[in-house]
């Protein structure tokens, strides 16, 4: 029997391997197991799927937001490039072509692989 890494999100031992993935039966939560020894002892952003992000990732908003000041919101689908990790509530800045500089959070992005 191969000896492979509890989840991350749920702890549980009956992970499998899928490709190059690592898979938890139990969540359903997937992961490469080598991106997450790689990860600093710093602070860790993922995304809504659980995917690690990093400074430069290209991600895509999943629902639409609204957005102060402004007529329309962001709509669902929407894709962002270059963006910048930060260590607050929002943690992710960029810029939307046609809004400018905008904060994220994490929870309302999906990583673009």
């Amino acid at each position: 029997m191969s000896n492979l890494a509890p989840c991350p999100q749920c702890s549980s031992e009956y992970t499998y391997e899928m490709d190059n993935l690592l898979v938890c039966p139990e969540c359903g939560h997937e992961w490469n197991p080598e991106e997450t020894s790689k990860v600093e002892d710093g602070f860790v952003v993922k995304d809504a799927n659980g995917n690690i992000l990093q400074n430069g990732d290209a991600v895509v908003i999943i629902t639409n937001l609204p957005v102060k000041g402004m007529p329309k919101g962001i709509k669902a689908g929407t894709k962002v490039r270059n963006i910048r990790l930060v260590d607050s509530d929002h943690n992710i800045d960029c810029k939307i072509d046609g809004f400018g500089a905008m904060a994220l959070k994490s929870e309302f992005v999906k990583k673009i692989q």
